[in-house]
């Protein structure tokens, strides 16, 4: 009698504890979710997608930094154990940084939000299919995840088209988006041997220098994007704008994602990108009193039930 107590309590806390990463988790996508209405305006005041991810990247990086060397001077390294691990490093700030953010920005100059969205939102997916072909072992995906991937995949694209059921096709828009699915789903793969050997503040900040790094190609290709007389225009608007971007979706976001991956999975954890496209929703119907039709409680229901039914096996 007593065992079994001490079993439900340890249940309990157990469970207690997963609804915790879980509501973090929620947290991140809806901040992620929201950026949208702080790139547009940035858009709108003259900055290119490419000057944007750079700004953003670089207040992240120096502030983990700053922070990092005050907080563990004695322990603070540049590079990692290896040249594999570093090159580990490199790819992991090309798919979660650089190529990701600009295929998914210049795939909205190509095709229709819809499309780059039901794309980009599909990448758990891809995830869920590279870890059940590169870690059978060490993290086996069961029927019960699948099927629950599924159904959350059917309520984000319930969501997304809103009853509408025609896509307009744009074979670059799309291969775009496509690209930056792909980018996402190998960088949620590669967090996990990551995160086996190295801490969350360490792998954020290579993945913010080298998300920079690899840009200068982009900038030597197009040397007028990095032309500095772009500060001239800033103003009050702008300057918050990059800081929220900055500090909140990169900086802070990105440490405490690669956190939830660690706690809950690269499965169950990147299943949350599902709810990106619901955030934004939520977001635009708060400030700019868009309509929440049936179709996005509808699509709701199935991402909600998809995510329990995912993270069914680690609770049970």
């Amino acid at each position: 009698m007593v065992f079994l107590k001490k079993m439900c309590n340890f249940a309990a806390v157990e469970l207690i504890h997963r609804l915790k990463y879980h509501l973090v988790a929620f947290v991140v996508v809806a901040i992620w979710g929201s950026t949208f209405v702080f790139t547009k305006m940035l858009l709108q005041a003259g900055l290119t997608p490419a000057q944007i991810f750079t700004l953003r990247f670089i207040i992240a990086y120096f502030l983990l930094a700053c922070w990092d060397v005050l907080m563990h001077s004695s322990s603070f390294r540049l590079f990692c154990s290896s040249l594999k691990d570093e090159l580990l490093m490199v790819t992991l700030g090309i798919t979660g940084g650089s190529v990701y953010f600009l295929a998914e920005n210049a795939a909205m100059l190509y095709t229709t939000a819809t499309n780059t969205s039901l794309i980009v939102c599909s990448c758990p997916l891809f995830a869920m299919l590279l870890i059940a072909l590169f870690y059978r072992q060490s993290e086996p995906v069961s029927r019960v995840q699948v099927v629950g991937s599924l159904l959350a995949f059917l309520g984000m694209a319930v969501v997304v088209l809103n009853g509408r059921i025609v896509l307009h096709l744009s074979p670059l828009g799309d291969m775009l988006a496509f690209g930056a699915c792909l980018c996402w789903a190998v960088y949620s793969i590669l967090m996990k041997p990551a995160l086996e050997r190295y801490s969350t503040v360490f792998i954020t900040r290579k993945v913010f220098f080298y998300g920079l790094l690899t840009m200068i190609p982009y900038y030597l290709l197009r040397p007028e994007e990095a032309d500095p007389s772009v500060f001239q225009t800033f103003n009050f608007s702008i300057l918050f704008n990059i800081f929220f971007l900055g500090i909140i979706a990169s900086l802070i976001c990105f440490l405490v994602w690669n956190w939830v991956i660690r706690q809950l999975g690269t499965v169950v954890a990147t299943n949350w990108v599902y709810f990106n496209p619901l955030t934004t929703i939520v977001f635009a119907w708060w400030i700019l009193n868009e309509q929440i039709t049936l179709w996005f409680l509808l699509g709701t229901v199935f991402i909600l039930l998809g995510m329990f039914l995912a993270d069914r096996k680690k609770i049970a």
